[in-house]
């Protein structure tokens, strides 16, 4: 898949440039696979992965977020061990996107910190246009 485009050059006080930056209408996506575009297969049955339903919603979502202009990047806590057939279920299924990342921890319960703006949105059952809503969120106290 291809690289990241679109990325600005941004400099700190000092005049160095530091990490780059996308334009405001351009978004990149980290989407789970399991559970979220398809049916939930655990790692431990690998054998389940090559015929696992795809969720028709995320697949007609998505590839419209990459139609726009998006950035879509799988992060999966399948191990590099799938990315075989996960690529190969992706390509089946006719998945765009432009990366996977393998070896996302498991569990849930996940706390994103980083110094770029995180907005996180669960996945509850069905995907669609995201909308604006206001929520309380956990923050670092000043």
């Amino acid at each position: 898949m291809s690289d990241q485009k679109n990325l600005k050059e941004i400099y700190n006080e000092k005049g160095e440039t530091i990490s780059p930056v996308l334009p405001e209408d351009v978004k990149n996506f980290l989407i789970d696979i399991d559970g979220t575009i398809c049916d939930d297969i655990p790692n431990e049955e690998p054998e389940r992965m090559s015929t696992a339903v795809p969720f028709p919603d995320a697949l007609k979502i998505l590839n419209k977020w990459y139609e726009e202009g998006h950035n879509i990047c799988f992060f999966t806590s399948r191990t590099e061990e799938h990315r075989g057939v996960t690529e190969e279920w992706l390509k089946k299924h006719n998945f765009k996107y432009h990366s996977i990342l393998f070896g996302k921890p498991r569990g849930g319960n996940y706390h994103w910190i980083d110094n770029h703006i995180v907005k996180a949105t669960r996945f509850k059952g069905k995907f669609t246009d995201l909308v604006v809503q206001t929520r309380d969120i956990e923050v670092f106290k000043h």
